[in-house]
């Protein structure tokens, strides 16, 4: 009997409409997690390696064991320009998974931006290829390409679950997963956090020094004054 395939690779799947795509470009993370219903967030853990730009893009959910990164590596057989590879360790710490040549091959291929809830290396060559990383952490050890591991398939990162398509929006703040189903309904509530934000800048600017609903929120909840 054959060995069983050490990877897992899922060929392609629908994309995200360039529409919503551009309908969501510059939209801060924190304004998208509240039109999410205040939700949608990886963990704080995972951040921006380096000081690289903002990104949304359509999620490659990659899984891969402890200390290897040919998943990662295999994920280049099926990117497309403008997806963002979402990289699953379950939280690794022990040595990193990717590197700045994955990182300027993943660039060369059309891919935006990479996440991963484990570590990264080579922080210099990662800035050089202009491509935002955001992860754990970083770690000089260096990974193996054995497997096993899956490309383009379902997997769980940062207290989220990441399927083959979803919307992956990331800035200075973080990263915030958007699944595909709700994109179009998202978009909606977003337009009233958009306006709602728009209002509360203007309040700042205008030199207020209470939000107009406080004190009415305060006297509805109720408050113990003390000396």
């Amino acid at each position: 009997m054959a060995d069983a395939p050490v990877l897992t690779i899922r060929k392609d799947w629908p994309r995200i409409d360039p529409a919503f795509l551009k309908a969501f470009a510059g939209t801060p993370a924190g304004n998208l997690v509240d039109a999410m219903g205040r939700q949608g967030a990886l963990h704080h853990s995972i951040r921006p390696v380096w000081n690289g730009p903002a990104f949304v893009g359509p999620a490659l959910p990659v899984w891969t064991t402890a200390r290897d990164n040919l998943a990662p590596y295999a994920a280049l057989t099926v990117a497309k320009p403008g997806d963002v590879i979402v990289v699953a360790t379950a939280g690794y710490d022990q040595g990193a998974v990717i590197g700045d040549v994955m990182t300027g091959l993943f660039r060369n291929a059309g891919v935006i931006a990479v996440v991963t809830d484990g570590l990264v290396r080579d922080i210099a060559g990662i800035r050089e290829t202009g491509i935002p990383v955001h992860a754990a952490g970083v770690s000089a050890n260096s990974p193996f390409k054995n497997g096993p591991g899956g490309v383009g398939v379902s997997i769980t990162l940062g207290g989220m679950i990441v399927e083959p398509g979803d919307l992956v929006l990331g800035d200075s703040e973080g990263v915030v997963v958007c699944p595909r189903a709700r994109i179009a309904e998202t978009l909606e509530v977003l337009k009233t956090v958009r306006a709602k934000e728009a209002g509360m800048d203007k309040l700042v600017r205008s030199g207020a020094r209470q939000p107009d609903w406080l004190a009415a929120t305060l006297a509805e909840k109720g408050v113990r004054y003390i000396d």
